[in-house]
């Protein structure tokens, strides 16, 4: 019998490819580099950081929760110094547009469209208390263009579940290296999360041995059933966290929003590398 999955996680499952997509295309990376912000890791932190303003180092560790400090303090706040929060916002709205414009080419612009209102509609109705990036993000002007407002809606909506899935994970009283650990004893591999998020080899194995010692893995590194219980229930959680929204919309709606946006997923999901950090499950 095939596993339930919750209408919010199923969703996302259909959003987060739009947003995530332009993390790894290179008219991402172009736009940065234009603005002044050369190096991957510049133009990320400063794209997705710069609805919070010129912040320093210590909010956006919070915030990203699984990034090593270190790395993030490698970025911030020198890249205030290369391009301003409004440079990188812009150019994170240009990279994001002209990407979907190449990947979406053959998608139906009435799908765009209806998946653009709904979506919209929803990000409307958040709840951002307690919630960060959702909230930094929720309250940027609209941009103009059917591709623009998608990828905007996409990621006011990402991050307002991704701010819950930390709230989660600190309840679990998960740190952002456990965090990853515990993800690489389900279904990632070490060697490509640990350098994503820049822990140390002592980090990450220190973490393992904290996860051991509480249950949560085995001694060969495996996830132990009540660890996988545990996962389980923080990811419960992280559901019921994001699933309010959906609940002014018609079970016909949610219908329709899903079918209108499963081709724009499936094309975005074709242009994300097949190891990657973001977490969504192989295949549709």
């Amino acid at each position: 019998m095939a596993e339930l999955v919750h209408p919010a996680r199923a969703l996302w499952w259909l959003f987060e490819p739009v947003h995530a997509l332009t993390y790894f295309s290179p008219e991402g990376r172009a736009a940065y580099e234009a603005a002044g912000l050369r190096g991957y890791w510049r133009g990320y932190f400063a794209g997705r950081s710069a609805p919070l303003g010129p912040v320093e180092a210590a909010p956006v560790i919070a915030a990203f929760f699984s990034f090593a400090p270190a790395m993030v303090e490698r970025a911030l706040p020198d890249v205030w110094q290369r391009a301003t929060p409004e440079a990188a916002l812009a150019a994170r709205v240009a990279g994001a547009t002209a990407t979907l414009e190449r990947v979406l080419v053959t998608v139906k612009p009435e799908l765009v469209e209806r998946s653009v209102a709904t979506l919209e509609r929803a990000v409307d109705g958040l709840d951002c208390a307690g919630r960060v990036l959702a909230s930094a993000n929720a309250v940027l002007p609209r941009p103009e263009g059917q591709l623009a407002r998608l990828w905007h809606a996409t990621t006011v909506l990402r991050e307002h579940r991704g701010d819950g899935h930390v709230a989660a994970l600190v309840t679990e009283g998960l740190t952002g290296c456990e965090a990853l650990v515990v993800r690489c004893a389900l279904d990632s591999r070490r060697e490509m999360l640990q350098q994503y998020r820049g822990w140390t080899d002592q980090e990450w194995d220190t973490a393992t041995e904290r996860l051991t010692a509480r249950g949560w893995l085995s001694p060969d590194g495996t996830i132990t059933p009540a660890g996988r219980a545990r996962h389980n229930a923080l990811e419960a959680a992280t559901d019921l966290a994001a699933a309010r929204v959906w609940s002014g919309f018609h079970r016909d709606e949610l219908d329709q929003l899903a079918a209108d946006l499963k081709p724009i997923a499936t094309a975005c999901r074709a242009e994300l590398p097949l190891l990657n950090p973001v977490g969504l499950p192989a295949g549709d």
